[in-house]
């Protein structure tokens, strides 16, 4: 067979996602996958399904995921972890920021509570003595995202979808994608590779913030939550040549994922000492107990971005029966679920959910 409803190109967490509501809706599916399904970003991803409030667009979207994350609580093979997120100030500055923040997300419907400097120890007792208090979001999860994308691509081919794995997508054709093998499959086509979109969409401009993680070996109860300094949207949207900021998860395994970093300009897999020791070091200060741990792995991802870091989801101005869903940057495992809801939505004409337009690619390609 080589005519389709969708050819979705790429099969990381948001490909596999729209893969699968599609092929649920009843469509032929075709899914081209160059690696291995979950890989690239995903792989190298913390999993933290987390709402961000800092921008509206950004909160509409990930709120609107993570309440679809909860139908999949149950999932093992995503290794869902309702542990729950802490947000944590060093300063009484950063402290004054925890009413508005609350005040963002209990408009959207979310429970928050303010955490005072002992409440801060009563929860996390290895935490750093001289932290101002913070900020609890206690249904927050995080799960193990190669395993989710795994799970779902799983989920689109039972119901379907035809997988080509280990094809890459050319070029594409009016009316359908050109396979490196010569090969052109025929129908509407989803844009979804991440990093990899820029080459099949030169209009819409997209570049790589590469990060560094580092991984533990199994202590567990040392941390009950995710734990993130109140300045990591500072890091995460700021435009700074390279940035840290303190984020720790706390595995179902009992390990410690560490994080994160941000570099613009490198796009090669090695690891950069100098910023490991940096993002080490910011994690240390705010979570001493770190330094006595045995680090077992550390290694870099890519993570897609925009422009003005929102996603481009929805139809590709100037080309026929062409759509796309890339560039969530770190934020692509929390809204993954939503994304690929607003996508098919907006294939089949459907009112979605959440307002389109802040993502719509036409904001870039006009």
């Amino acid at each position: 067979m080589s005519g389709y409803d969708l050819i979705v190109v790429g099969a990381g967490i948001i490909g596999a996602s729209c893969a699968e509501r599609a092929a649920a809706s009843g469509r032929r599916v075709a899914i081209v996958e160059a690696e291995v399904v979950g890989g690239g970003a995903t792989a190298a991803s913390m999993g933290h399904l987390v709402v961000m409030d800092d921008d509206p667009a950004e909160l509409a979207l990930s709120h609107y995921s993570i309440t679809l994350w909860q139908d999949l609580a149950g999932l093992a093979e995503a290794e869902f972890s309702r542990c729950g997120t802490l947000w944590v100030a060093a300063s009484d500055a950063e402290l004054r920021m925890v009413p508005d923040k609350i005040a963002r997300l209990a408009a959207a419907g979310i429970r928050a509570e303010a955490v005072d400097a002992a409440g801060l120890r009563a929860l996390e007792p290895h935490l750093a003595a001289d932290l101002a208090g913070g900020m609890r979001v206690a249904d927050e999860a995080v799960v193990y995202p190669p395993r989710v994308a795994a799970w779902l691509a799983g989920r689109a081919t039972a119901a379907g979808a035809c997988l080509f794995r280990g094809q890459r997508a050319l070029r594409l054709r009016d009316g359908g994608v050109e396979l490196d093998d010569g090969r052109v499959l025929r129908g509407p086509v989803l844009v979804a590779a991440g990093n990899a979109s820029g080459e099949l969409l030169p209009e819409l401009p997209m570049h790589a913030r590469r990060g560094h993680l580092v991984i533990t070996d199994r202590h567990p109860g040392l941390l009950r939550h995710q734990v993130l300094e109140l300045g990591y949207a500072d890091s995460a949207h700021g435009d700074a040549e390279v940035s840290v900021a303190f984020n720790v998860q706390s595995r179902p395994t009992g390990q410690l994922l560490i994080g994160s970093s941000r570099e613009r300009g490198r796009s090669g897999p090695e690891l950069h000492p100098p910023v490991l020791a940096r993002m080490l070091e910011r994690a240390f200060r705010y979570l001493p107990a770190l330094r006595g741990l045995q680090a077992i792995r550390a290694w870099t991802g890519l993570r897609p971005c925009t422009a003005d870091g929102r996603p481009y989801i929805g139809a590709v101005p100037g080309r026929r029966g062409c759509w796309v869903a890339t560039g969530h940057e770190g934020l692509g495992v929390t809204t993954a679920l939503g994304t690929a809801r607003l996508l098919v939505d907006l294939i089949d004409g459907r009112e979605p959910a959440i307002d389109p337009a802040p993502y719509d690619p036409a904001r870039v390609a006009a």
